[in-house]
């Protein structure tokens, strides 16, 4: 645990960060916060602050909307990142992509490691990416150690769309953005993505564009 004067510098930019008000502005790539990974949270923020800066993530993670966001997407460098995923999808889309409802949850230098070989591709977007989406193949469960905002444990196994959005936010806290894992002939823009992929699989878009799935 590092001493107060060592975080001053943080704990003003957060501040100042959230003095600026709510909902936050999200970065987008091509800024190198996005690149340069995370230092894990040791206690750089006190409680209070903390607690701030969790809130304004949630505000700004649920104005966008999303169902993730991560510490770095709003220009902070801590290895910190929300979920809330309400799920209000059709039950094709549900029972095809193991999309159920995640309650809002604070990861704190979170890990995953998957849990057996089995890998599920589908199309995926990023608030830091607006505007389109790609097909991403990533693992089809993962356990996910870390800690939560009071500093508790984490130890859990996540399956579906569940277990991609912990992926994806993870990910986020190494400098890796959704797209260094998808398959380029995949990217489409949202409007593409509403007139011709709103299928539950990218099946048919494999097909059409030229990309293989696992």
């Amino acid at each position: 645990m590092g001493t107060s004067d060592d975080h001053a510098p943080l704990t003003e930019r957060v501040e100042q960060l959230l003095d600026g008000g709510v909902p936050l502005t999200i970065v987008a790539a091509g800024d190198p916060v996005l690149r340069q990974g995370t230092e894990p949270y040791d206690g750089q923020l006190e409680p209070a602050l903390l607690a701030r800066f969790v809130e304004a993530l949630r505000v700004t993670m649920r104005a966008a909307p999303g169902v993730g966001l991560a510490a770095p997407q709003v220009g902070v460098g801590l290895r910190i990142a929300v979920i809330e995923d309400p799920a209000p999808v059709p039950e094709e889309v549900r029972l095809t992509r193991g999309r159920v409802p995640q309650p809002f949850r604070v990861l704190v230098n979170p890990a995953y490691e998957p849990v057996g070989e089995s890998r599920a591709a589908f199309f995926e977007g990023c608030l830091s990416v607006p505007g389109w989406q790609a097909v991403v193949a990533r693992h089809a469960e993962v356990r996910l150690t870390g800690q939560d905002e009071r500093g508790q444990a984490l130890d859990e196994v996540f399956e579906g769309w569940p277990a991609r959005i912990v992926q994806h936010e993870t990910d986020h806290l190494d400098g890796v953005l959704y797209l260094d894992r998808a398959e380029p002939r995949s990217l489409s823009s949202n409007l593409a993505m509403a007139e011709r992929w709103a299928q539950p699989t990218p099946e048919e878009a494999a097909r059409a564009l030229g990309f293989e799935l696992p």
